[in-house]
């Protein structure tokens, strides 16, 4: 019972939310307008309509449309180069977890001199401290479940190293986020499945975390309560908008977690399937191997997994006491079975099993930081023996 928190960003969170953004005060005057590659957002509407909210608050804007599934470092360089050659005073993402994460880290290095990997903290940066606050950040969700609309963290890529670290400092957190159910209606079958696993599993591992603290895990309960009551609801209907808004309202909750708590090893191993083969969706690597690490962690943790098993709606009553724990695994897998997003696998996406171990390895590099968070300390062995399992 000792604990500080701060989530400094403030949230417009409903249907229709996005047209009350004309009626905000914006950070700035001139910004840099970030989205991914291809046209979906403006086929949607989205970009058209956020466009005519800037004209309407008088913001002038410059556009960086080439952020990739898996933001690299490459991307977020140039376009903060861009940024300051045209002395952009704020930045607006529009998109899903990937052009919000790469807003933030885009405004970060507008203000900040050298190179992103000067100041990460795990893998090979050099953990130098930031010289200067980001930029403020606007993020405007189109999809729902990465959490990073209330976290100031930011997962890059460098593919010249094979490093997929997250990163985060205080100003990095979103001044303003819109979070609008009616912009993720149109969000395919298969992401709205894997992004809500995302907050799911942002809520398990924050519950179990070394740093879980009663905030966080009012935070996590909540969202493993709402993903699986409502997930398989709107993965079978994209138009149910009491589900799409529930599992907008768990993806936002996931982010508070990951501000009062943290993401365990889990994360970090997927990092280290992903920064290998980034066609590979993060939801995704995290539902392949989640049914081998929560089987591993559930005996260390016995009582967090019984309650997490409740809160989905599991009774353990007629269970012998030391099986208890792998109900919630039970329960989570047969909630990934409604969702239809059980059976991935490892190997339609190009992974072998003799990738094992160098990707343990790469995860223990890079995201240590996150094994740190577990409560208990996961070997090497270990990492490669959870990988193994998980293929198919």
């Amino acid at each position: 019972m000792n604990f500080d928190f701060s989530i400094p960003t403030k949230v417009l969170f409903g249907c229709g939310k996005l047209d009350e953004l004309k009626r905000e005060k914006l950070p700035g005057k001139f910004a840099l307008f970030v989205s991914s590659r291809g046209n979906i957002i403006k086929d949607l509407g989205y970009y058209d309509r956020l466009v005519q909210i800037l004209k309407y608050q008088g913001i002038e804007f410059l556009e960086y449309n080439e952020i990739s599934s898996n933001p690299t470092k490459d991307e977020i360089m140039k376009a903060a180069q861009y940024a300051r050659d045209n002395f952009c005073d704020f930045v607006i993402g529009l998109g899903g977890g990937s052009v919000i994460d790469s807003a933030k880290a885009i405004a970060f290095m507008a203000r900040n001199p050298g190179d992103l990997w000067d100041y990460i903290f795990t893998g090979s940066g050099k953990g130098l401290p930031a010289k200067n606050e980001a930029l403020p950040v606007v993020a405007v969700l189109t999809t729902a479940g990465t959490g990073t609309e209330t976290d100031q963290w930011m997962v890059i890529t460098n593919t010249d190293l094979n490093e997929m670290i997250a990163y985060g400092v205080p100003s990095t957190f979103p001044k303003l986020s819109v979070v609008d159910p009616d912009l993720s209606a149109s969000m395919p079958t298969f992401l709205t499945a894997i992004t809500g696993f995302d907050a799911f599993f942002h809520a398990a591992e924050g519950f179990i975390a070394k740093t879980s603290t009663p905030i966080s895990e009012a935070f996590s309960l909540q969202v493993m309560r709402l993903v699986s009551k409502y997930l398989p609801r709107a993965v079978q209907n994209g138009n149910d908008m009491e589900a799409r808004s529930n599992i907008s309202l768990a993806g936002m909750l996931s982010g508070m977690i990951q501000s009062t708590s943290s993401c365990t090893s889990l994360h970090a191993i997927e990092h280290g399937l992903t920064c290998f083969h980034p066609d590979l969706h993060h939801g995704a690597g995290l539902l392949m191997i989640s049914e081998s690490y929560f089987n591993f962690f559930a005996k260390y943790v016995p009582d967090r997994f019984i309650k997490m098993a409740h809160i989905l709606g599991a009774t353990t009553d007629d269970v012998p006491e030391e099986e208890k724990p792998y109900v919630f695994v039970q329960a989570m897998t047969e909630l990934q079975k409604q969702c239809g997003v059980y059976h991935l696998k490892m190997s339609d996406y190009g992974i072998t099993i003799d990738d094992m171990e160098k990707m343990a390895r790469n995860a223990h590099k890079t995201m240590s930081n996150l094994f740190a968070m577990d409560r208990y300390p996961l070997s090497l062995k270990e990492t490669v023996d959870i990988l193994t399992k998980s293929f198919r």
